[in-house]
């Protein structure tokens, strides 16, 4: 399969990276074998694999040829190329597809490789950092593009700008969230921005067993702990390992939050509303048009700026459908599932349903708003399993 073809399959795809070194950062795993870590790379599910060549990262080319012999999976070539000479030798060992930095290439040099490595039968990842660099992107007609959340200057990651950038990338385009990836919410945010994959190095290699953070990375559902209104609560689930924390900002709610507390970077906050909605610092808003005639509705939107990214499917307030679970089963596109999941049924609902997300609030309280933690844990142990 052709490294764009890879990519632009269904759901959140990822670029599993063999890197030994970072300038930025030293040594990650100096003693990484490429050939082992590419084949473990693609059984985990990795849509592709790119192998640093530059000697700044501790690459060669040689680690692509050791990749190449040692899996099918599409390979990218990473390094700073600017020739026709470096294209083929990528080619010639192994490479699917090379990297194309637009901060180190003026447009005709980008033209012409791109030009060059279509006519050898590989695919360029046209690298931006900014919206100068996306808009050349575009004009040149890249059809897979990068947005680096790393400046290749200072080192620094800034994911909301490069989030920003991902959302105005042409959907005509496969869009790739690179750096900065570190958790399951993270590597969510890019795609609910957007992005079709996402490209991960440095947190891979500085894993105990890589392999097996890529696949936490790409596993679903996302796990959701909703009706937080302690930040001793919200600081507990997201130790527990929860991915959205959600906030009730629903007058008729009897677990009405007076705000979004403080959610880490490494997970996403959502603002609940009913009927109507206010400016929120939120990640995401999950929205119920409706009160259903008491609290909410069963069915909410869940949005990133203002863009619909996701359906939440829930039951009526305090009451059971029994043919829930086989309802949301049969929806199309991302579906959050919501109403009566705890500890002792998500493991089922995630295997009749297979969610992108599970919801859970009531079942996890000591009272309304106060949360028991034991139940917090044992929920999203059994949703992650």
């Amino acid at each position: 399969m052709r490294f764009a073809d890879a990519l632009a399959r269904p759901g959140l795809g990822a670029i599993a990276e063999v890197k030994r070194r970072s300038p930025s950062a030293g040594d990650l795993r100096p003693d990484a074998d490429p050939a082992q870590l590419a084949a473990q790379f693609a059984n985990a599910g990795a849509a592709a694999i790119s192998v640093l060549v530059d000697e700044r990262f501790g690459g060669t080319v040689d680690d692509l040829r050791a990749a190449r012999a040692a899996t099918d999976a599409p390979l990218l070539g990473k390094g700073f190329f600017a020739t026709d000479e470096q294209v083929r030798e990528l080619r010639d060992a192994g490479a699917d597809a090379v990297l194309l930095i637009l901060r180190d290439l003026d447009d005709a040099t980008t033209a012409h490789l791109l030009a060059y490595v279509a006519e050898l039968g590989m695919d360029a990842l046209v690298e931006a950092h900014d919206a100068d660099e996306l808009q050349r992107a575009m004009q040149l007609d890249a059809p897979v593009i990068g947005i680096n959340a790393r400046d290749l200057t200072t080192f620094d990651i800034d994911r909301i700008a490069q989030l920003e950038l991902v959302a105005r990338a042409p959907r005509d385009r496969i869009v790739i969230a690179e750096s900065g990836v570190h958790t399951r919410a993270q590597g969510a945010a890019a795609e609910l921005a957007g992005a079709d994959a996402i490209l991960v190095g440095s947190s891979l290699m500085r894993a105990a067993e890589p392999q097996a953070k890529l696949r936490e990375l790409l596993s679903r559902p996302l796990v959701k702990v909703c009706g937080l209104t302690r930040q001793e609560d919200v600081d507990f689930a997201v130790e527990a390992g929860a991915d959205l924390l959600g906030f009730i900002l629903a007058e008729q709610s009897p677990r009405r939050a007076d705000a979004v507390l403080d959610v880490p970077d490494t997970a996403l906050s959502v603002a609940v509303f009913v009927t109507d909605t206010h400016e929120t610092p939120a990640d995401l808003v999950q929205f119920y048009a409706d009160d259903g005639g008491s609290v909410r509705g069963r069915e909410a939107t869940l949005f990133r700026d203002g863009r619909p990214v996701a359906r939440v499917l829930d039951q009526p307030w305090q009451q059971n459908d029994p043919v829930h679970w086989s309802t949301a089963a049969a929806a199309e596109g991302r579906v959050m599932l919501a109403g009566g999941l705890g500890p002792e049924n998500v493991r089922d609902a995630i295997a009749a349903v297979r969610p992108w997300a599970v919801d859970a609030s009531s079942s996890l309280e000591v009272e309304p708003g106060v949360k028991d933690h034991a139940r917090v844990r044992a929920y999203i142990e059994e949703a992650r399993t």
